[in-house]
């Protein structure tokens, strides 16, 4: 986090205090209420010092048992990941996990509005303001996030990552009929084994506004299915050109393709080559290539 410090949005790009362009790379966490194990310092600690991250996203699980379930409880283990990340001086995304096409407006505008003033004015603190909508169009998904997005605003102007229609798939879709703001950026999810083209990638990009992949996978859209390493490898290769900084999905041992972790991998880190999936291997290896490569620095005017 010393390397980049405050980061806001400039143009397509992200940048760093110094104006230089900024490509993050790191893991999602699996949704809090269900895989909660690894929600912990002495995780996120392996995390930054084995695999060289420099992100986590705390995936909080909104419905299915979630915040709306449990708020105190939810809130708590994201706090406890907040804070971590804190301390180890990584950057951590605050996320509304959630795919239902109600985002729950009025239980999210506190929630975010109490995570801003608690957290928003430390410079390594993000917010993903809802997951993956589905079965609902941008208009209606624009007006939460301005809702939401406003009561962030009454207390930091950190980076807000915004979801689009289809799963999040359509950041094109959103640059087009934007919200208004700074510091704003579109998310992307995509799965390398059923998501082929960046297209609407470029198409966001090429209308001016920045893209952030919060979520992506080795994998097939479902979590599960081949692990396509040869298109994640293409992918890779397009968000470092474009400076597009990624999350992967996601630290977890269920038996799925795109976990990183097998079966019982310890939760607290420390993990060995064979605790790790054919994904989770890949993944690491890529975080660290990139962590161990120089950046370009080209300030962005």
């Amino acid at each position: 986090m010393e390397r980049y410090g405050q980061l806001k949005v400039q143009g397509n790009k992200v940048v760093g205090k110094d104006g230089q362009r900024v490509r993050l790379q790191g893991m999602s966490l699996f949704w809090s209420q269900w895989m909660d194990k690894y929600w912990n310092k002495d995780v996120l600690s392996w995390l930054a010092k084995d695999w060289r991250i420099e992100i986590v996203r705390a995936a909080m699980g909104v419905d299915q048992g979630g915040y709306l379930s449990n708020p105190d409880g939810e809130k708590a283990k994201l706090e406890r990941v907040v804070q971590a990340c804190l301390d180890l001086g990584i950057y951590v995304i605050i996320d509304w996990h959630l795919e239902a096409s109600d985002a729950h407006v009025d239980q999210a505008k506190p929630f975010f509005s109490e995570m801003a003033q608690k957290y928003g004015h430390y410079p390594n603190v993000l917010f993903e303001t809802w997951n993956e909508p589905k079965y609902v169009d941008w208009g209606t998904i624009k007006a939460y996030h301005e809702q939401v997005v406003g009561v962030i605003r009454q207390y930091s102007n950190n980076i807000c990552i915004l979801g689009n229609p289809t799963w999040s798939s359509e950041p094109d879709t959103a640059a087009r009929d934007p919200v208004s703001g700074e510091n704003l950026a579109y998310t992307v999810h995509f799965y390398a084994a059923s998501n082929r083209s960046p297209g609407r990638i470029q198409g966001a990009l090429d209308a001016g506004h920045a893209v952030w992949a919060t979520e992506w996978g080795t994998c097939e859209s479902s979590g599960n299915g081949r692990v396509d390493t040869n298109s994640a490898s293409q992918w890779m290769s397009f968000l470092e050109a474009n400076g597009i900084s990624s999350t992967n999905w996601a630290i977890e041992d269920k038996w799925e393709s795109c976990a990183a972790l097998t079966s019982g991998a310890s939760s607290s880190g420390g993990w060995s080559d064979s605790q790790l999936t054919e994904s989770g291997r890949w993944v690491r290896d890529t975080i660290r290539g990139h962590g161990s490569k120089a950046l370009n620095s080209t300030v962005i005017v």
